[in-house]
């Protein structure tokens, strides 16, 4: 019986160490787009579709370290055409009625001045 405790006690310990050391890898795209300025809700870029239609992509988040390279706060990058590479992730809220909603949040992890 003893040996039965332990064993079992041995499999929640692995398992427990092995979901405790997983990351999650969060793959990671790229976008072409001109600076438009950044808004309270977000960094904005232009982009051009493949049917030559303007569009804008919103990212929320820019990860500090780009900031020492990039002020994107002030007006210096305006009209400056970068390749942008980001990660996005779904936030999930609740609201008043305990709705829950779902909002995509972009982060930009690289920037290349093109």
């Amino acid at each position: 019986m003893k040996k039965k405790i332990f064993t079992i006690a041995g499999f929640f310990i692995i398992c427990l160490f092995t979901l405790t050391s997983m990351t999650t890898v969060q793959d990671t795209q790229t976008f072409e787009g001109v600076y438009d300025g950044y808004e309270d809700y977000g960094f904005n870029f232009i982009g051009i579709d493949e049917d030559d239609q303007e569009y804008t992509m919103t990212f929320q988040n820019v990860d500090a370290s780009l900031f020492k390279s990039f002020d994107l706060n002030s007006e210096k990058f305006v009209g400056t055409k970068f390749a942008i590479t980001y990660t996005s992730q779904i936030e999930i809220t609740k609201d008043d009625d305990d709705y829950e909603d779902e909002t995509e949040i972009y982060t930009v992890v690289a920037l290349k001045k093109l």
